[in-house]
């Protein structure tokens, strides 16, 4: 795999530490036992020269190897469960059900499973995301002419003062008062990258992160404070064009992204990032190009924090931009990810 991004001792490294962040990005075939295997598998592990690597799934099985049965490389990691799917549909369409552990338990499944896996994806258990879809849906009501005893009611709330309770609890705020905040509704994206965390408001796409990323936390409290908002998981019409449009961008099917953005920084942010979206697909600018370019030449430091504060990944092309000796610096999704972008969009540079 000379085409491959990263170097065998990188590969080989992450492979033995099981580390997640390269899920997607590689896949290690084991020459003593024909089989190929997530860089996660808890399987024993091969020695160094007992092993090659692979970009896809494709690639491992064109050189004869099956998948293993104890990581199972052939299901794309972060993909909601089907299971998980079900539930969080009823979610959606009946806004008012609670689903118990014996609600769970009658679908012949283990609740402890379905816990673990809101725990680790979301941070939160699946009952106090129930408890965050109601009350985000409470919200849209009161805000749109409701009264707070119709929402509580409508969001299967017996007591208003229950209501109340968990409103506050949520939202850290009395249900009356939310009609002057903005709602980011957030969900998690599945991308050969990684799991990301998407947010939008009413008007548009305010967040694309990936959910490693260290400042993804300071940047949700920034949008709490810029916005005048909460931050719930939910739906919102952009979401569904947001991933058809990344699953576009992803397989070399798409150039662009064409959907409403809602930026959130200063004056100068914006214009930087502005900038960044002018870059085309495939090409790359120095920092101190893209500071020339929106009239602040000796800005080039500021350009880079910037950048770096730029919080719809991937949509506004940060990725990029490099140093002037052409080195690649400065991406909080990591540089191999940045790495990965720019050598996609080089080898997707014929696209209509």
């Amino acid at each position: 795999m000379n085409d491959l991004l990263l170097e065998d001792e990188t590969m080989y490294k992450a492979l033995l530490n099981k580390d997640s962040q390269y899920e997607g990005i590689f896949y290690v075939g084991v020459k003593t036992t024909g089989v190929f295997c997530r860089p996660t598998c808890t399987a024993r592990k091969p020695k160094k020269e007992n092993v090659e690597f692979f970009r896809s799934v494709k690639d491992a099985l064109s050189n004869g190897y099956r998948p293993c049965k104890i990581c199972h490389p052939m299901e794309q990691k972060g993909n909601i469960p089907e299971y998980i799917s079900r539930f969080m549909k009823e979610l959606e369409n009946k806004p008012h059900i609670r689903i118990t552990d014996s609600f769970i338990r009658e679908r012949q499944i283990d609740p402890n499973k379905i816990r673990r896996w809101f725990k680790k994806n979301h941070g939160v258990t699946f009952h106090s995301y129930q408890r965050m879809i109601r009350i985000n849906r409470a919200i849209g009501n009161i805000k749109y002419g409701e009264n707070v005893a119709s929402a509580a009611m409508e969001n299967g709330y017996d007591s208003l003062s229950g209501f109340q309770d968990a409103f506050k609890k949520v939202t850290s705020i009395r249900p009356g008062q939310s009609k002057k905040k903005t709602v980011v509704n957030v969900t998690r994206i599945s991308t050969p990258l990684g799991p990301m965390l998407a947010g939008a408001t009413d008007e548009g796409i305010c967040l694309l992160e990936f959910t490693d990323r260290r400042m993804l936390e300071s940047e949700l409290k920034y949008l709490e404070r810029s916005l005048n908002a909460v931050i719930l998981p939910g739906n919102s019409r952009f979401f569904p064009e947001l991933n058809k449009q990344l699953e576009e961008y992803f397989n070399g099917e798409r150039k662009e992204f064409d959907l409403p953005l809602v930026m959130t920084g200063s004056d100068f942010q914006k214009k930087a990032w502005k900038a960044l979206l002018e870059i085309p697909f495939g090409q790359v600018r120095s920092y101190k190009k893209q500071a020339i370019e929106i009239g602040h030449e000796n800005a080039v430091r500021a350009v880079g924090k910037a950048n770096g504060d730029n919080k719809i990944s991937i949509i506004i092309p940060c990725h990029r931009v490099i140093g002037e000796n052409g080195n690649l610096t400065g991406y909080g999704g990591g540089i191999w990810r940045k790495q990965w972008l720019l050598e996609h969009e080089k080898g997707n540079t014929r696209l209509l």
